[in-house]
């Protein structure tokens, strides 16, 4: 219904910058968009058929993953013949950042880390406190508990709660996804083993940037498709580095 509002608003040589949620969900509305004469952009996640879609700008998900899994890894002193309990706490099991970086994850997991059983996964629809109380229960019901992958940035933040809530920091390795403030914060003090994001800035001003192109004079960008490199936050990068990395406000 926010998308299908925020369509009726607009017009032929207008833009609009879409998160969808779920890409079979909205592809409709992304094609309503784009038949209405309205240049349509795709950022961080998209729609299944990229068609009506000027430019899609996303991080490299699957290699966030991987990230993931190798800071998780590394935290809990992984051996080989060792055997280790991690759980994934997700938005959505639908939303394409989620899904790749999911199964990023799990590929690295599998490939170099055997030892590691993913015993549960669960959905926090966007809402923090949702994902404290998944992580609570899970700390809960796996009292040996080695890591946590929280694979956006409201995951992350009720993960860091429900630790700090049980007095767990620093014995269950945490890694988050996306540099909220808060969370970037949290690195210091031990909260968070890791934290993987890219560069949002840069993909709100290639979104901007290609659609104000686009409306003025009908040139579409060379690359409709447009990955973002991922980066690993952690306490030894240097201030500059988490400076620019963290998410504004």
């Amino acid at each position: 219904p926010i998308v299908s509002n925020v369509i009726a608003t607009l017009g032929k040589g207008d833009g609009l910058v879409l998160i969808p949620t779920d890409p079979t969900g909205l592809q409709a509305l992304n094609d309503q968009a784009a038949k209405k004469g309205i240049a349509v952009a795709n950022v961080d996640t998209q729609v299944g058929n990229l068609k009506n879609v000027i430019i899609q700008i996303t991080g490299d998900n699957g290699d966030g993953g991987a990230k993931a899994a190798d800071a998780i890894a590394k935290a809990i002193g992984y051996k080989k013949g060792g055997s280790y309990e991690v759980v994934i706490g997700l938005t959505s099991p639908t939303a394409t950042t989620n899904v790749g970086r999911q199964k990023g994850f799990e590929k690295q997991i599998a490939s170099k880390y055997p030892g590691i059983e993913i015993v549960d996964t669960g959905y926090s629809a966007s809402n923090p406190q949702r994902a404290a109380a998944n992580i609570s229960a899970w700390l809960t019901q796996y009292p040996d508990l080695d890591g946590i992958f929280a694979i956006d940035g409201t995951n992350a933040s009720g993960a860091a709660a429900a630790l700090q809530e049980k007095k767990l920091t620093g014995k269950v390795a945490l890694v988050g996804y996306d540099a909220y403030p808060d969370n970037v914060a949290k690195i210091k003090s031990g909260i968070f083993t890791a934290l993987i994001a890219q560069d949002p800035a840069a993909e709100a001003r290639l979104a901007i940037k290609t659609l104000v192109k686009y409306i003025k004079t009908g040139v579409k960008p060379a690359k409709k498709s447009v990955i973002i490199p991922n980066v690993a936050l952690t306490n030894s990068t240097s201030a500059a580095d988490l400076a620019k990395y963290t998410y504004k406000n």
